[in-house]
Parts: structure tokens; sequence; C-alpha cells
């Protein structure tokens, strides 16, 4: 039976017994997601600075609070302090796994609260190069992967990979994805359009340890190669564990957050 078995192995193809592309790319996700599990939830401060194509800046203040969730995506509630003409702002976000998130607005001035469509969610977030779709937690399950291949970034050895959205009001058709092999930190993330078309450029930088397990990164900068304007996010004041809860994150707290 031995030999029987050898002969029946040689004839297999090499691709039919080695892993796919797709296969490597999700087990890559899978485990940058598993490195991050388990922070419970966060709060950080952000200096958010818009840059025009000629080069005028603007700058606003910013707090992030964020709620890790067992079985979905995570929530986050974000609030604009500076400048005067969007303080108290607020933006709800709940990420969820499969199927659209749900994101709210809170506009002081009109004293109401905005849902934002899902069909709307590839629309500039207040004025930045973010879109609304950029702010939700990356989870694993809103994409299909592929492994492209290993590359040196920065002097890092990483993994490139491409993942396409599975929302299809997604603003993007695909994305390439740089992560460190040796910490599975995203370094670099480009996006391409509708019309597969590079559109920007999103860079992690500065990344600093918590916990002693979780990474984030001090500045994130993106840049829109196609309008020339570029919004930079440089965080600090991380705390974690400091006790929240989802009422925190109701949508009552978008009118009481201070």
């Amino acid at each position: 039976m031995k030999p029987l078995l050898l002969l029946i192995l040689a004839s297999i193809p090499f691709c039919a017994l080695a892993q796919s592309d797709q296969e490597r790319g999700l087990e890559i996700a899978i485990e940058a997601d598993r490195r991050d599990t388990g922070f419970q939830d966060s709060r950080a401060a952000m200096k958010m600075i818009l840059r025009n194509r000629q080069g005028d800046e603007s700058i606003r203040l910013i707090r992030v609070r964020t709620l890790e969730q067992e079985h979905d995506g995570d929530k986050s509630l974000t609030t604009f302090d500076q400048p005067a003409d969007v303080k108290g702002t607020n933006f709800l976000s709940f990420t969820h796994k499969s199927g659209p998130d749900d994101q709210w607005l809170y506009l002081p001035a009109l004293k109401r609260v905005k849902r934002i469509s899902s069909r709307n969610k590839s629309g500039p977030f207040m004025g930045s190069e973010f879109a609304y779709e950029d702010l939700s937690s990356q989870e694993v399950e809103k994409y299909t992967y592929r492994y492209l291949g290993d590359e040196d970034y920065e002097g890092m050895e990483t993994y490139r990979l491409e993942r396409i959205p599975e929302d299809k009001y997604s603003g993007y058709t695909r994305q390439e994805v740089w992560i460190d092999k040796a910490e599975y930190r995203p370094q670099k993330v480009v996006f391409y359009d509708r019309k597969n078309s590079i559109l920007k450029t999103l860079t992690y930088s500065g990344y600093k340890q918590y916990l002693g397990k979780y990474w984030r990164a001090s500045e994130m900068l993106m840049e829109n190669h196609q309008t020339g304007k570029s919004t930079r996010l440089v965080w600090s004041d991380y705390e974690f564990q400091t006790g929240q809860t989802d009422r925190d994150f109701d949508r009552n707290s978008l009118k009481r957050a201070r």
C-alpha cells in the first residue's frame, strides 16, 4: 500500500497541496487581528491636521473612545473640541463583522443626530481625506484577501496583501496593505477608486506598545493623489481598560458627550 500511496500523492498537482494566495492572505489578516484582540476599551487624544493643495493647514483637536465587542466589530465615539465651528460635534460608529456599519453624526448647531447612509460611507469625514468607511474598525470579515508576496518597506520585512471590500457601496475596488512580519502591524495602505485608479495612500509611523501587547501608531498620514490634499492624525494620551461600557456608546451618548 505504501508505494501506491506515494504514487497517488506524486500524481496530485503541487498547487493542490500548497496554500493558495487567498488562503495565505486570509491567514495573515487573521493573525494581525488576533494580536490586537483583548484590549477591552481605550481613550486617546487626536490632532487632525488638514492640508490643502496650496499647503495651507487647519487643525482640529479631537478625543476618541473605543469599546471592543466580543462577537462584533468595535464601537467608537469621536468628539471634536476645537475649533469653535466644530466644537461639540460627535461621531458614533458601530462596526459590524458582516453587513453595513451603523454610523451617526451629531451636529450641535442643528441640535440633531444625522444617520450616515450606507450608500454615503465613501464620502469625506468632516472635510478630511478620510472617508466614513475608513473610520470603521478593520474587521477581517469585511474583505476577501490575496497574498501578493514579501517586500521590504522602510527597512522592514513585510507581507503585501490585496484586500477587496465585501460592501458593494464601498468607494474602493481594492486596497493593497503592507503588514510588518515582526508584529503584524499595518505600515501602508494604498486605496484604489471605483475606476481602479490609485486614489489615496495611508501610512503609519511612530508605533508605541501599550499593556505590553497592543501597538498603536502615533501618526497616520492619508494623502489623496487625485486632489493633492492630505490629512495627518497625531495620536497621544492613550489609556486602556478604563471601564467604559455599552451605555457610553449608545445614541444618547452623542448628545451628552463632553
